[in-house]
C-alpha cells in the first residue's frame, strides 16, 4: 500500500520507512530537516533509504507539517492509503526554551494532519505520542486508562493534545486514529539530543556525563527494532470503536469512535546506573559522572503497561538491554570515528 511517513528522516520514521520498504509498500516520506539536532545525521538516513534495494518506491518531500496550504496540496496529489505521523518538536528540555516551535509543529502541524486525513479519507492515522503524557503519576506501571491530566511539560501538552484532537476527527469524520505512546526509544542511528547518544560521545572522548537526580531514575528503555514492529502491526490494524465502551464510566484509551491510544515500551523498566554499566562494558570504556539534580520538566520514572497492545497485534518487545545497547554501540563506534575525521 502507499503509506505516508511524516518525520521520515527522524531516528523513528526512517527505521519504519525501512521496513515498510522491505516488505514492499510504497512509501512517501515528509520533513522539514529542521535543525534541532545534526542535519548531516537527518541527510545520512535519507541517504540509506534512497539506496535501499526497494528504493525506488521511496520518494521524499522536505517540507513542515505546520505549512497548511502545502501539506493538503501533498495529500491531494499523492493520495496514501494510510499514514504515519511522526513528525513533531521532539524533547522535553528544549520546550522550556522555545515553547512556540512545539505549539506550531505539534498543534497546527496537528491540525493539518487531521485535515489532511479527512480531505484524503485515509484509511488509518497512527501517530505519536509520548510516555511524557503521564507527567506527575507516580502508579507504576503506567495504564492507558490512567488519567493523564497533570503533563509536567509543554512538550507532553501538546501530546496529549493531539490525542483530544485524534478523537474529536475520529468522532466526527470516522477516521481510524491510534496513538502510540511511546517510552525511551534507544538504538542505531538515534538522536543525538539523548541520553544514549550523548553518554556514548563523552565516554568515548573522555568527558564526563551528567547523571540527573544523581543516577535515581527508571526508564523503559526500548529498542528501535521492536518499536517499529509496533508500528507497522498497529499500522496494519486500523482503529475500531470499541463495543464495551462505557460512556457512563469512560476508559481515556478506547471510544465509541474508531480511537485507541497504546503504550509501547518494553514493560521492564532499568536503572539509569545499569544502563550507564551496559554502554561502558560495550564501550569498553569507564565514564566520568558528574551528579546532577532533577532537571525541570523531568520525570523520575517510566514503566509501560503494555498489556493493551499485545491483545490488540500480539506483539511485545523482547530486546534485552544488553543486546540493545552492544548494537546501538556497533553502530555508533564506525559512525563515531567516521564523524571525528
Amino acid at each position: 500500500m502507499k503509506v505516508l511517513v511524516t518525520g521520515a528522516a527522524g531516528f523513528i520514521g526512517f527505521h519504519v520507512c525501512q521496513k515498510l520498504l522491505a516488505r514492499g509498500d510504497e512509501v512517501v516520506g515528509l520533513d522539514n530537516l529542521n535543525d534541532y539536532y545534526d542535519v548531516q545525521l537527518k541527510l545520512a538516513r535519507l541517504n540509506q533509504l534512497r539506496n535501499h534495494p526497494q528504493g525506488e518506491r521511496f520518494s521524499f518531500f522536505t517540507q513542515d507539517v505546520s505549512h497548511t496550504e502545502s501539506l493538503l496540496a501533498l495529500f491531494d496529489s499523492c493520495q496514501p492509503q494510510r499514514v504515519i505521523h511522526l513528525a513533531a518538536q521532539a524533547g522535553v528540555r528544549y520546550s522550556l526554551k522555545n515553547p512556540h516551535a512545539y505549539s506550531q509543529s505539534n498543534l497546527v502541524g496537528f491540525t493539518n494532519m487531521l485535515e489532511g486525513c479527512r480531505q484524503g479519507k485515509v484509511e488509518h492515522l497512527v501517530y505519536a505520542s509520548s510516555s511524557s503524557v503521564y507527567g506527575g503519576n507516580t502508579k507504576l506501571p503506567f495504564s492507558e486508562s490512567d488519567n493523564v491530566d497533570h503533563p509536567v511539560s509543554l512538550y507532553a501538552a501538546t501530546k496529549k493534545a493531539n490525542e483530544l484532537m485524534a478523537h474529536t476527527y475520529s468522532h466526527l469524520y470516522a477516521i481510524p486514529t491510534t496513538g502510540l505512546r511511546f517510552f525511551t526509544v534507544y538504538g542505531p542511528w538515534g538522536r543525538p539530543d539523548m541520553s544514549p547518544f550523548l553518554f556514548a560521545s563523552a565516554i568515548m572522548e573522555g568527558r564526563p556525563i551528567q547523571v540527573f537526580n544523581y543516577g535515581d531514575m527508571l526508564r523503559d528503555f526500548t529498542y528501535i527494532d521492536d518499536i517499529v514492529e509496533g508500528v507497522i502491526r498497529t499500522l496494519d490494524k486500523p482503529a475500531s470503536p470499541d463495543q464495551d465502551f462505557d460512556p457512563s464510566s469512560p476508559d481515556p484509551s478506547s471510544s465509541h469512535a474508531p480511537y485507541r491510544i497504546f503504550n509501547i515500551g518494553n514493560s521492564q523498566p532499568e536503572k539509569l546506573m545499569d544502563f550507564i554499566g551496559a554502554l561502558e562494558q560495550a564501550l569498553g570504556k569507564v565514564a566520568l559522572k558528574e551528579f546532577l539534580p532533577m532537571q525541570a520538566g523531568d520525570v523520575k520514572a517510566t514503566f509501560a503497561d503494555t498489556t493493551s497492545l499485545e491483545e490488540w497485534v500480539g506483539f511485545r518487545p523482547r530486546t534485552s538491554l544488553k543486546d540493545g545497547v552492544e548494537k546501538f554501540v556497533d553502530w555508533y563506534k564506525p559512525y563515531y570515528s567516521h564523524q571525528s575525521n
